[in-house]
């Protein structure tokens, strides 16, 4: 890994080219994709308190206002216009995540009675639960960097609608299933098979969204998403969360960060759901490091999906240090202590998969280029990854 100097200057670097590229700090036409957005947000987060420099909190809250815009709204080549929530202008303005929001491919959505293509199913547009759940924490993020707890109180807006629209009773004894993909309204979905980790995230994020809202002393306004953690409490309770897909493994250890720092806060606090993220990710691991793609030709590689590895992995690494430093009480037994310092073996393998995709001949590849912008902020996410890591309400300690 380049020096903490090297990573911050290479991933300003890349979230300046995106920010001109996209739209964002140009003239140029703004193209927004709400998975690689929620990342760069947090990104020009982590920038502006490394650098100390405020134009980077700037950059965060104008694409926070673009998305809004854009992906909150119906597409130019739809026949239905407005806000996606159906809110009048004004309203819209002061609620743009009511109604969701939309992933920002390329295709529109399939219409309704047209016959699916899965091929290209991945092309259309509609909406993503693990894409919303992504832009929820990002919206947290701004409420903890400025201390304005409108951003949070959006986010918990846009977990309530979407719980409600990917949330559905699955039949007998079985409770509740989620779609992963839905239309653009909400209102049929356009992928019924349920996310592995979609239910995860979504009790994280909204356990995370509740914490800040009461640091910020803005707990009574808004949705409190008690029901929606309810739900998902139900139906991670069953749910094999093992994975050896590089971009879940780093969810998966993203997620145990997030936990850890929730239980400082007396949120999960019996350290169950954490010692599960754990073994999950573990046993991921041993796979992957002996069998993953990380060993194949460049050209055969999806970088992002790596990327989101070693950000994870980055996170074990904070994990060690609070764990050792700053907060054993909170954390609980010596097992969960043992089950993190086991997963420090696996480190070094954020060093080869970030060294392999900075290397220029590495992004000269096909695969490379296909997916510039959501490549770029990723790697920029693995060079500085603490704002989209940490999780801190302005002013605590």
């Amino acid at each position: 890994m380049p020096s903490l100097e090297e990573a911050t200057e290479k991933a300003t670097l890349l979230m300046r080219g995106f920010a001109e590229r996209t739209g964002l700090s140009s003239d140029r036409p703004q193209q927004r994709y709400l998975w690689t957005d929620a990342f760069a947000v947090c990104n020009f987060l982590g920038l502006g308190r490394l650098i100390g420099d405020t134009s980077y909190t700037g950059l965060a809250l104008r694409l926070v206002d673009q998305v809004h815009h854009v992906l909150g709204r119906y597409r130019a080549d739809d026949p239905r216009a407005g806000w996606l929530s159906g809110l009048g202008d004004r309203e819209g303005e002061s609620h743009p995540t009511r109604g969701g929001l939309r992933i920002g491919k390329t295709l529109p959505e399939r219409r309704p009675g047209e016959q699916f293509d899965q091929r290209l199913e991945w092309d259309r547009d509609g909406q993503y639960f693990h894409y919303l759940t992504k832009w929820m924490h990002a919206l947290d993020q701004v409420s903890a960097a400025t201390g304005d707890p409108r951003f949070n109180l959006w986010a918990r807006e846009l977990g309530e609608v979407v719980h409600a629209a990917f949330t559905r009773p699955a039949g007998g004894r079985a409770g509740y299933r989620m779609a992963w993909k839905m239309s653009t309204d909400l209102s049929r979905p356009l992928v019924a098979s349920m996310g592995q980790h979609d239910p995860l995230d979504g009790l994280i994020t909204c356990a995370q969204l509740g914490t800040t809202a009461a640091l910020l002393s803005n707990g009574v306004q808004g949705p409190d998403l008690q029901r929606a953690i309810s739900d998902f409490v139900a139906m991670i309770e069953h749910i094999d969360l093992r994975t050896e897909d590089p971009l879940g493994l780093g969810g998966l250890l993203a997620d145990g960060y997030r936990v850890a720092q929730l239980m400082v806060r007396g949120v999960f606090a019996d350290g169950v759901l954490l010692k599960r993220l754990l073994a999950a990710a573990q046993e991921g691991l041993v796979h992957y490091s002996r069998h993953g793609d990380w060993q194949q030709p460049a050209s055969r590689r999806l970088a992002f999906r790596e990327l989101g590895l070693a950000a994870g992995l980055a996170a074990i690494e904070r994990l060690q240090k609070d764990m050792d430093w700053g907060h054993r009480r909170a954390f609980g037994s010596d097992e969960l202590r043992a089950w993190v310092h086991a997963l420090g073996s696996y480190i070094g393998l954020r060093d080869v998969i970030v060294s392999a995709w900075l290397a220029p001949e590495h992004q000269r590849v096909y695969t490379w280029s296909e997916h510039r912008d959501i490549n770029e902020v990723m790697l920029a996410t693995s060079l500085v990854p603490d704002g989209f890591l940490i999780i801190a309400a302005r002013g605590e300690t």
